[in-house]
């Protein structure tokens, strides 16, 4: 007989961090989370992220330094998510932008609770590293398979003396640039389902190693509370949500980008070449037929912002795309959403979704049990 449930979705902790809700908002750049979703989803008791990618280009413009540019907005949101809540405020650092050291440094030194950094191989600058164990900053990196974990906490152990505090698993279902080759995305082989146990296994062996605790976050197409209950099952000890959340009332966008999602349907979520030499999920429009046709948008390049990205080559600037997207032009732009973005059928606040998204998960836990939490265990090393 089953017995009566409470709340039951469980808080998550990294490091000293600890939040009421295992549920992280995913950076979304360029500009689509800053300060005001931020702070909406730390007072609602998750934790809520900056992305820290291009933030200089929306509001100093692009004939401003473009580095020093950043480094000021980027002050500036932390700041002002800081000053709109008490809760936690994480800033999504790429590894493949060309400052991403200074951004790392900044958000350090603004006092941001954590750093997410993913989309390459995250390294920190020398002035962070040789206070990595002092500060109260928690670093969580981004990977797509067990491989690309194994390689970064190798590095990390042998340069820095210790690892990441925890980890996102990314499967193929998330929006913008993924970490998988095009063939893969369909592959059941590459899905969360299947990438996600055997890293749950592997932190399970490095927390025994490194004598400190190391959740695993998952995401890519969890849309709902019984998605966090499924990826709870396998392991995971929260979750990482961008699109749903750019579809809310305090997401940073314009309302034209928002209704982009919720005009959309099932085949309007396709998967795009991006300039940086990576796929890419987005909401189809007329800028990304035009761009499937071969069209080019020729363009001066002020400051080489991604490293990947060579502006001779480029059909068009994928900054520039994103900044027009957020600001409602879609006619110069596109929006990337992820593989469950058509399922967005309405703008909630966050904290209408947040409470839905517990109220799911605690409707399933009803259905099957209390949770008593994700089964981990040690496996070999395989790299």
């Amino acid at each position: 007989m089953l017995r009566e449930c409470g709340p039951t979705i469980p808080s998550l902790q990294i490091g000293s961090l600890k939040v009421a809700l295992p549920i992280i908002q995913g950076g979304m750049g360029v500009g689509v989370s800053r300060s005001g979703l931020a702070a909406a989803v730390a007072r609602a008791e998750g934790i809520g992220v900056i992305a820290s990618v291009g933030l200089g280009a929306i509001t100093k413009g692009l004939d401003r330094d473009f580095v020093s540019a950043n480094q000021e907005v980027l002050r500036e949101e932390i700041s002002r998510a800081r000053a709109a809540s008490e809760g936690a405020i994480g800033v999504n650092v790429m590894a493949a932008v060309s400052d991403n050291a200074d951004l790392i440094e900044t958000a350090v030194e603004s006092g941001a609770d954590l750093l997410l950094l993913g989309a390459g191989l995250p390294r920190l600058p020398s002035s962070v590293a040789r206070v990595v164990k002092e500060i109260p900053t928690r670093f969580v990196v981004i990977v797509s398979s067990l491989r690309a974990m194994q390689i970064i906490f190798r590095l990390w152990s042998r340069r820095y003396a210790t690892v990441p505090d925890a980890v996102v698993v990314e499967g193929p279902l998330a929006g913008g640039h993924l970490g998988f080759r095009r063939e893969q995305l369909s592959d059941p082989a590459h899905s969360l389902e299947v990438l996600l146990p055997p890293i749950v296994a592997e932190a399970a062996r490095m927390e025994t190693v490194h004598e400190k605790s190391i959740p695993v976050i998952a995401a890519g197409g969890i849309f709902t509370g019984s998605d966090i209950r499924r990826v709870f099952s396998l392991g995971a000890q929260g979750v990482q949500m961008g699109t749903r959340f750019a579809a809310t009332v305090e997401s940073d966008a314009s309302d034209e980008f928002k209704q982009a999602y919720v005009r959309s349907s099932k085949d309007d979520i396709i998967i795009i070449d991006s300039p940086v030499g990576l796929p890419g999920r987005a909401i189809r429009n007329q800028f990304t037929d035009d761009v499937a046709l071969g069209l080019k948008r020729p363009f001066v390049c002020p400051f080489r912002c991604l490293t990947n990205c060579d502006p001779q080559t480029a059909p068009y600037c994928i900054a520039k795309a994103l900044v027009k997207a957020m600001q409602g032009d879609m006619a110069h732009g596109f929006a990337f959403a992820g593989a469950n973005a058509w399922r967005v059928d309405r703008i909630l606040t966050v904290q209408e979704l947040m409470t839905s998204l517990v109220d799911e998960f605690n409707e399933c836990v009803g259905a099957e049990g209390v949770w008593d939490g994700p089964a981990r265990s040690p496996v070999p090393e395989t790299v």
